[in-house]
């Protein structure tokens, strides 16, 4: 299993540290998300300050953005990085992409179908050569001159990882992506009966190989010293299960295992702003079931027990104070843990 780490996002000042030490400790993955702050910056500043660690959003929020400007930074992220960059995307809900992005909504999955083949596009054309005549119903890409189009990389393409929860985005990103980003409020029984059916289909009608993609997130995982101290990162799971259990889009997860009273409580508390009261709602069998969580010494048994055999790659959040010696003994660890991903496809 690969490990994942993320990168600060608020003070590039501390993204080279950063990045250098996940990297002494034996992590494969650093990442990035769009939550409060951009995706990318952080992640180039990391390209310059590491050797081997792959480098990821996960996700950037796909549609406010241009593929013509994700494109080229991809392409930066991946020529300076020396071919370590892996874009991960997203659609994000209509609320946001409307009220905060402004962005005008449309069915996601043919959409980010269709930005996902006009990046592709556009990469071959940078890369290969060939005329760029892109005409799809969302977007369309037909001028590219010498002047600005980038010179070739020499590299493979950039892989691109999507988020997806429900079963059509499950099944597109099996069909024509490089790996997926599994929402963390997923359950060992969601990823089994759910998600990676639809995933493995999507791979089947694409002719593709599961080797070659990379299945990551699908939980939480969090450690620390005693259980004082894991009761703290189990509060925070806490408080993220409940506030994405109150999102009508993720409802089905809870449905599932018969706690839809749960989501209904959730949302109605959510729309009357009670924001503070909802994690109390949320249990510590709902919490173990979305999350390994463990003391030092059992953290890697609850990983496999929780994710093993089913997810290529995941992050284990340590406490601050948690000793470096301890952090690289247990990711090496959870590197043992094997998984079905080998490598990314490099051909054009």
């Amino acid at each position: 299993m690969r490990v994942t780490r993320s990168l600060p996002l608020g003070d590039w000042r501390k993204v080279a540290t950063a990045a250098k030490r996940a990297e002494g400790l034996g992590c494969d993955v650093l990442m990035t998300s769009e939550i409060q702050h951009d995706p990318f910056v952080p992640l180039a500043l990391a390209a310059l300050a590491t050797e081997r660690v792959e480098l990821t959003s996960a996700i950037a929020v796909a549609f406010p953005r241009s593929p013509m400007v994700v494109a080229n930074t991809s392409w930066d992220l991946q020529n300076n990085s020396g071919g370590r960059f892996v874009l991960g995307l997203g659609s994000q809900v209509r609320g946001h992409n409307v009220r905060r992005f402004s962005t005008p909504w449309s069915a996601p999955v043919p959409r980010l179908r269709e930005y996902v083949q006009a990046l592709r596009a556009i990469w071959r054309c940078w890369e290969r050569g060939e005329k760029l005549d892109f005409d799809g119903d969302h977007y369309r890409f037909s001028l590219m001159t010498p002047e600005f189009a980038p010179e070739p990389t020499g590299l493979p393409p950039v892989p691109i990882a999507i988020s997806a929860v429900g079963p059509a985005m499950l099944k597109m990103a099996g069909r024509i992506c490089d790996g997926v980003r599994l929402h963390g409020f997923c359950t060992r029984r969601y990823l089994e009966e759910v998600a990676l059916p639809r995933v493995l289909q999507g791979l089947e009608q694409g002719g593709r190989e599961r080797t070659s993609f990379d299945v990551w997130g699908g939980g939480f995982a969090a450690t620390a010293a005693d259980d004082d101290a894991l009761r703290e990162s189990m509060d925070w799971i806490r408080y993220r299960i409940a506030f994405y259990g109150s999102t009508p889009a993720y409802a089905d997860v809870l449905r599932l295992h018969g706690w839809d009273d749960l989501h209904q409580e959730l949302h109605a508390l959510s729309r009357a702003g009670r924001w503070d009261e909802m994690a109390r709602r949320v249990s510590d069998e709902v919490v173990e079931t979305f999350a390994a969580v463990a003391t030092y010494d059992g953290i890697v048994d609850a990983v496999r027990k929780r994710f093993g055999g089913l997810v290529d790659g995941n992050g284990v959040m340590f406490p601050e104070d948690a000793p470096e010696g301890v952090q690289r003994e247990i990711l090496q660890e959870l590197r043992g843990i094997p998984s079905p991903f080998v490598g990314f496809a490099t051909s054009w």
